[in-house]
Parts: C-alpha cells; structure tokens; sequence
C-alpha cells in the first residue's frame, strides 16, 4: 500500500481532534471507534507505564485520564511532523489535576492504518508542581 503523506497528516489531524474532543470532554467513543483491533499504546509513568495492548485497556487509560482531570484537559498543538504513517502532535495541556492547577507540555504520537490509529505514545516534561508540604521549623 502506497502512503500518501497529505493524506496521512489529514488522517491524523482528525484523530487528533477525536483524541483532544476526549481530553476535554470525557468522551472517548469518537476516538475508539478509530481505534484498530490491534491497537497498542504507551504511556511513560504510572499503572499504564509501558506498551500497553488492545482497545480494553485503552478504555481503562482514558477513563483513568478523565478522572484524573475532572472538568477535562484544554489543549494547545503546537507543532505537527509527519513521516510515513506516523504523525506526532507537540501540544501544551493545561487543566485541573485532583483540584491543583495543571500545566505540561506533551508529545503524542498517533500510528495510522489507514484512517484508523493502530498505536499511541505519549511523551511529557511535567511542568506540573503540587503545593510542598510546609516544613518544620
């Protein structure tokens, strides 16, 4: 199968914004039913550390991403590179992690089959920082 790089960005760009539609809303339908079979994802920190197989567990991740960020999580890309099939989004999330001011900078990467996502990765620099305890004197 030939790829064709306009159509590969094209294809990800409407991943991308099922994938942010998610983030923001909670709802995740849109994006796994662009989901593959096969689908793998791999996240760097935490329970979802690692590559991670199929579409069950990708519903378990983002729902555990949803609770995390009551109230969703806004996005801002930032810049977008393409080659072959694989399209990466460089985007700053901002929101409210279990009530604190959240800020980051993200690297999401969709692998494309088609018009379908057969794998995700995620990079980030956690810009985010909880309140220090206070300290004794």
């Amino acid at each position: 199968m030939t790829v064709i790089p306009e159509v590969v960005l094209e294809d990800g760009k409407r991943a991308f914004e099922r994938f942010a539609k998610g983030l923001r809303t909670g709802d995740w339908e849109p994006f796994f039913e662009i989901l593959t079979d096969d689908f793998t994802f791999t996240f760097p920190a935490g329970a979802f550390q690692g590559v991670n197989v199929g579409k069950d567990r990708a519903r378990e991740f983002f729902q555990h991403v949803s609770d995390l960020f009551e109230g969703g999580l806004e996005t801002e890309v930032q810049r977008i590179t393409y080659s072959g099939s694989t399209v990466v989004f460089e985007l700053t999330s901002h929101g409210s992690l279990r009530g604190q001011p959240y800020h980051n900078q993200v690297a999401v990467s969709f692998d494309l089959q088609g018009d379908r996502v057969c794998a995700y990765r995620e990079y980030f620099s956690l810009l985010y920082k909880p309140e220090s305890s206070p300290s004794s004197s």
